[in-house]
């Protein structure tokens, strides 16, 4: 007895031993319901015969109509040929190094991605170019001393550079980045120029 005259609480099962009973009633009714479920799915097999009927859709494209009126359009033959591309001649060079007699004539030639810085003229006259392939030509004056070109790469790039009169060439060549490409003619004392 206790304290206050109360009966005592009964004890309570422990919790492994509410499984035990649990966890086979569960099982139990699993397996029933199984059973039943596949019980009735066979009635209703057998209600609508041995096997079920699938159900089909077939799309049938329309064909237009013939006109008989209109003839059927003859086939085509296509005939293909293949022929070889001739390599195109190269142009035959210009003899544009001569310069008309008196006159300086002054090129540029090649590449400089970069650009390139180009100066030309006489001991009296220095003029700006610029563009690549550059040509000019200027009027040569008696008391002149020597006509010039230089062009500057401004990076990289490989240029040719020329200066022709009276039928006398000087060339120069420059690569790599900020090399210079000059060419000079000197004149002589009989009115020449090499």
């Amino acid at each position: 007895m206790s304290w206050n005259n109360q009966p005592s609480p009964a004890p309570s099962r422990p919790r492994w031993a509410r499984k035990r009973v649990a966890v086979p009633v569960a099982a139990i009714l699993l397996f029933a319901g199984v059973g039943i479920g596949s019980a009735q799915g066979e009635d209703a097999k057998a209600a609508d015969g041995d096997k079920p009927t699938p159900k089909v859709t077939v799309t049938v494209t329309a064909k237009p109509a013939r006109v008989k009126d209109t003839p059927e359009p003859a086939p085509t033959v296509t005939v293909t040929k293949t022929v070889t591309a001739k390599p195109k001649p190269k142009p035959k060079p210009k003899k544009s190094e001569e310069a008309p007699a008196g006159t300086a004539v002054f090129k540029v030639w090649g590449s400089a991605p970069s650009g390139v810085d180009i100066t030309y003229g006489s001991d009296g006259e220095n003029l700006d170019g610029s563009g690549l392939p550059l040509t000019r030509k200027l009027k040569v004056k008696d008391d002149a001393l020597y006509y010039q070109i230089s062009a500057q790469l401004m990076g990289g790039g490989d240029i040719r550079c020329s200066v022709t009169i009276d039928g006398e060439t000087k060339t120069g060549h420059a690569r790599g980045g900020y090399n210079i490409c000059s060419a000079q003619l000197n004149g002589d004392f009989t009115g020449g120029w090499d």
